[in-house]
């Protein structure tokens, strides 16, 4: 047992909220900030006792969470297309950013403005815009909507996880 290794946090209504490691989870327990729900990794032992480490805890108080809009990267965009050409639709893992709107002709660094692109679509787009390069949009770049689950979608779900997290298959 590791004091780093992953501590799903529950609010208190038993929605997943956030992961941290042990070490941070037996703090909010001494504390008397969260309780224990599941134990799947055995004891911390000191030299007189052993505490439970905790592998799911939950908040005594609800905290509410703001929706926020996820942060512009290469990474989301590539995920918000699902690692596809948006002009030939080819799926890949060797993708570019593509501004439909180049931004040599002023087109923004925004979610509505940016595409995923295979090498050769880039290149044969250049600094035009898809009508003047004759390319069609498969489907028009968006902003994807607040998840705040997202944390969770590329992040191993641990089998002591599953029965709060119930979309996961």
């Amino acid at each position: 047992m590791v004091t780093s290794d992953p501590v799903l946090v529950l609010n208190q209504n038993y929605q997943p909220l956030n992961v941290c490691n042990v070490k941070r989870a037996f703090v909010l327990l001494a504390l008397g900030k969260a309780e224990l729900m599941e134990n799947g990794r055995g004891y911390i032992r000191s030299v007189t006792m052993s505490f439970p480490a905790p592998s799911v805890i939950r908040l005594f108080t609800m905290v509410k969470r703001p929706l926020v809009q996820r942060r512009l990267s290469r990474r989301a965009v590539f995920y918000r297309d699902r690692f596809t050409c948006l002009y030939c639709g080819a799926e890949t893992k060797l993708l570019t950013l593509d501004h439909v709107v180049p931004r040599s002709r002023g087109g923004p660094h925004v979610w509505d403005n940016v595409a995923s692109a295979c090498i050769p679509c880039n290149h044969r787009k250049a600094g035009l815009t898809p009508k003047e390069a004759r390319m069609r949009l498969l489907k028009e770049p968006r902003a994807p909507r607040p998840d705040p689950y997202a944390l969770f979608h590329q992040r191993t779900i641990l089998e002591e996880w599953r029965q709060f997290i119930p979309w996961v298959d």
